[in-house]
């Protein structure tokens, strides 16, 4: 995509408005993300210090994408949020990232990942965090992330063992 194409994206804050979309996003991109109703992803999104979706200014307010990240210190029971928590490093956790499949691989993912990381600076916060499937395997997402410059610092197994994550991490200095 070109700088003038990825022009026509931007970015605003997710709004009440946009809840059943996103569930619609969410739940198109399992198992990369769990399968999630409207009220899971108002919950979500009342965690959320960032909560941000793309939109595509030619055509619709409607989002195309949508990302979800909490600081630490949320009531959120989520494992891999509950273990970045234990390990101690103050980030900025990104519990989902999603693009619609015909919007992906076009820059928009790392435009994301930009406000994330400026987020992060101003709170403070030393590193991002996420986790990224390895079984059932996600080799896109964990491709994606290590351009960004995320390393994986654990593993572990979740919902009762069905899932094992990696857990990667991204210095914001």
């Amino acid at each position: 995509m070109t700088s003038s194409e990825l022009a026509s994206f931007s970015l605003r804050p997710l709004g009440d408005a946009d809840l059943d979309r996103v569930v619609e996003l969410n739940n198109a991109a399992t198992p990369a993300v769990p399968q999630s109703t409207r009220e899971d992803i108002a919950e979500l999104v009342a965690l959320s210090s960032l909560a941000l979706a793309v939109v595509d200014d030619q055509a619709t307010e409607r989002p195309i994408g949508f990302l979800l990240a909490m600081e630490p210190g949320q009531d959120y029971a989520s494992e891999n949020y509950v273990w970045f928590t234990r390990r101690g490093v103050a980030g900025l956790y990104v519990d989902r990232i999603v693009l619609d499949e015909a919007h992906r691989s076009r820059g928009l993912g790392p435009r994301l990942y930009d406000a994330v990381f400026d987020a992060a600076r101003r709170a403070g916060l030393s590193e991002v965090q996420c986790e990224v499937n390895i079984e059932p395997p996600n080799p896109r997402s964990l491709a994606f992330h290590s351009r960004l410059g995320f390393a994986e610092v654990g593993q572990q197994a979740t919902k009762g063992g069905s899932v094992v994550v990696a857990l990667l991490a991204a210095s914001v200095a």
